[in-house]
């Protein structure tokens, strides 16, 4: 496992400013309202050839009564819990507060590794301010300027020296990645939780709340999986704040980066157009897609309720019908465990490699039993394919002419190739390339 460095602070001191620094990219939101980080944002960072894993979290606010920002103060207990060096960060302009020296307290209690970090020092000399953090206990300030990327290396020379040195820092690409992706309020969060048995991403009835695209980790058995429980995708004209934009392109990265997707449904409003769309950003990508319908528990039902729910699925999501149907409580745990059988299943099938001599069987049986259609007197010939890539499986096929070839006999081979290799959960792709008789 590799180190995990958590950084925490209070509010508005420029934490997501200092993870985005480090870890190199724009992936916590940055914004001037206090609370925008509302969870932990997990990335992986590497300084001086050593890598580990880096935590954003939500502002704490100690003496707060307030639900989303208590529960952004659990989050944070979560990943200090976690983490191997933890960076506190000040602001160096606004001096020590009352919630400084409380966060000071908790993570002395800690007995973790902390490096203190004194934010928005904006000049190469250290003002004599500085000084007065060391009133917080916790050894010496360190100076930095996120926003002007100043000081940065001193600090992280600092984290990587309390490092615990049995920890291995080679990065293990062996797993699975599955994005929870759906509309906001879907239970994506909860669906999480419950996989994972641990309440690793705020659960609340406000839809958006979670605003970030969080990685968790897990193991079950000998399989590794991180789990990227997204912001709910909303349209775009619904996407007034700044904050909210950000989460519309975060949760399409996420898509990018996974394998697996897992389209979460709400039962009680149905397949809308939005979920097609969010379906079809997944396709286009070539990602595995699984298509869980929550709560399930919710509806009222009859003895027809579960067959014209899969129909009206299915007709609304046509162009994805590899995609297996689930329905699940993430509330109640219902067919929840039954999730990681058709991950599994999805992902042999997203990997799958076909031997050639087996393929070119079932496309020149398929030209036997429907041969090409002819145009002006010109028939398309097929000479062979090979398969050429996974995740997805990508096959290209050789034949005279490309003009000759009707998207309907594209369908019709993948079709076949369907029905010999079965393929679920996952698109395919074929390219056609000429070649000379």
């Amino acid at each position: 496992m590799k180190p995990v460095v958590c950084i925490v602070g209070r509010p508005n001191v420029g934490k997501s400013t200092l993870f985005n620094r480090i870890v190199g990219q724009r992936i916590s939101i940055i914004e001037d309202a206090p609370g925008v980080t509302r969870d932990r944002i997990y990335a992986e960072a590497e300084w001086l050839n050593k890598y580990f894993i880096l935590i954003d979290t939500g502002g704490i606010e100690p003496f707060s009564e307030d639900t989303i920002l208590s529960q952004i103060r659990r989050q944070a207990e979560m990943a200090i819990e976690t983490a191997d060096v933890i960076m506190f960060v000040v602001d160096g302009l606004a001096g020590i507060t009352s919630s400084d020296m409380e966060i000071a307290n908790m993570l002395r209690k800690s007995g973790k590794n902390v490096v203190l970090v004194c934010n928005k020092i904006d000049t190469p000399k250290t003002p004599h301010d500085i000084y007065e953090f060391y009133e917080l206990g916790l050894g010496d300030p360190i100076a930095v300027s996120a926003g002007q990327s100043l000081g940065l290396g001193d600090l992280l020379d600092k984290v990587v020296e309390k490092f615990p040195s049995e920890k291995e820092t080679e990065y293990d690409e062996d797993v699975i990645k599955v994005a929870v992706i759906g509309k906001p309020n879907a239970g994506k969060s909860s669906l999480v939780n419950n996989i994972l048995g641990e309440e690793r991403v705020i659960v609340s009835n406000i839809p958006g709340t979670t605003r970030d695209a969080i990685d968790t980790y897990f193991e079950r058995g000998d399989e590794k999986y991180v789990f990227i429980d997204t912001a709910g995708i909303r349209r775009k004209r619904n996407v007034s704040e700044n904050v909210e934009r950000y989460s519309v392109i975060r949760s399409y990265t996420a898509i990018e980066r996974a394998d697996i997707c897992i389209l979460m449904i709400d039962a009680t409003e149905g397949v809308s157009e939005q979920d097609a769309r969010i379906a079809g950003l997944a396709h286009e990508q070539g990602k595995g897609l699984i298509i869980a319908i929550n709560k399930w528990d919710l509806v009222e039902k009859s003895n027809k309720t579960y067959l014209e729910f899969e129909k009206k699925t299915r007709n609304i999501l046509s162009f994805i019908t590899y995609a297996p149907i689930i329905f699940v409580s993430a509330k109640t745990g219902k067919r929840v465990h039954k999730i990681f059988d058709l991950i599994k299943e999805v992902y042999k099938n997203y990997t799958f490699r076909a031997k050639t001599g087996i393929l070119n069987d079932i496309i020149n049986e398929a030209v036997i039993l429907n041969p090409p259609p002819t145009d002006k007197g010109r028939r398309l010939k097929i000479y062979y394919g090979t398969q050429v890539g996974i995740k997805p499986p990508k096959f290209v096929i050789f034949i005279n002419d490309k003009e000759l070839l009707h998207f309907s006999y594209t369908r019709y081979l993948e079709n076949q190739f369907r029905e010999n290799f079965g393929f679920e959960g996952t698109p395919i792709r074929i390219e056609f390339n000429e070649k000379g008789d």
